[in-house]
């Protein structure tokens, strides 16, 4: 019972300090990027903020990626409170919109970076502090590129989303912008309900999934070599 109450614990300070900490330096850039360029509604609610508590979703953050595990979903995904930004108040909204949005992603590849750069300290740390560390650098690195890349799949209200609404001209940014409401819906159904359905069904229907796990693989392979640790 103390070993698996150990491993459990373990296991939850491997996982849990990473996700904690893509999600809230991803909201916080969100809100930061705001602020500079006009928008001080994220600001003034606090939402510009490093304390993870400001940031987790309870669905988004904790029962919907647990659920994709217990499916065994080939692709892990979740969300955290959205920053609100009042892009009316941004100083250029169309331009300024892309630049807010993609500074979250942008967040996420730096700390990806960031975790691979530390990794070349780690044999320079006692055993028991090296295997740690190890464990949460490479799970930050996932977790970064995960994050990224699936924000950055261009339908509302993912930053991709917002991203491909600010470049569009508006007669085409428009009808994408009003998908809005229903993203996440959308994105729940291509992710979860098709390759589910199509396991059923003796069809390959998880396109999606495979795609963007495809481009996390390559991403971080590529970080990993200009970091040094190929």
């Amino acid at each position: 019972m103390a070993a698996n109450t150990a491993n459990t614990i373990y296991l939850a300070t491997i996982w849990i300090l990473p996700v904690l900490v893509a999600v809230t330096f991803h909201e916080a850039a969100h809100g930061f990027v705001a602020h500079w360029l006009g928008d001080d509604t994220a600001w003034r609610l606090g939402r510009v903020s490093l304390n993870p508590l400001k940031h987790v979703d309870p669905f988004g953050t904790v029962l919907l990626p647990g659920l994709l595990l217990l499916l065994r979903s080939p692709f892990l995904f979740g969300y955290a409170k959205p920053v609100p930004v009042n892009f009316r108040a941004l100083r250029s909204p169309r331009r300024d919109m892309v630049l807010v949005a993609a500074a979250g992603p942008a967040m996420n590849i730096a700390l990806a970076i960031a975790a691979a750069l530390i990794f070349h300290i780690v044999n320079y740390l006692p055993l028991t502090g090296a295997r740690w560390l190890a464990a949460n650098l490479k799970n930050a690195l996932l977790i970064n590129v995960v994050l990224a890349v699936f924000n950055l799949f261009p339908l509302p209200p993912l930053d991709g989303g917002r991203i491909l609404v600010g470049i569009l001209p508006r007669a085409l940014a428009a009808p994408v912008a009003r998908l809005e409401p229903y993203g996440l819906l959308i994105l729940i159904g291509l992710l979860i309900v098709l390759p589910v359905l199509g396991a059923q069904l003796g069809l390959d229907l998880g396109i999606l999934t495979r795609a963007l796990a495809i481009a996390t693989s390559a991403i971080i392979r590529v970080i990993v070599y200009v970091t040094g640790n190929a």
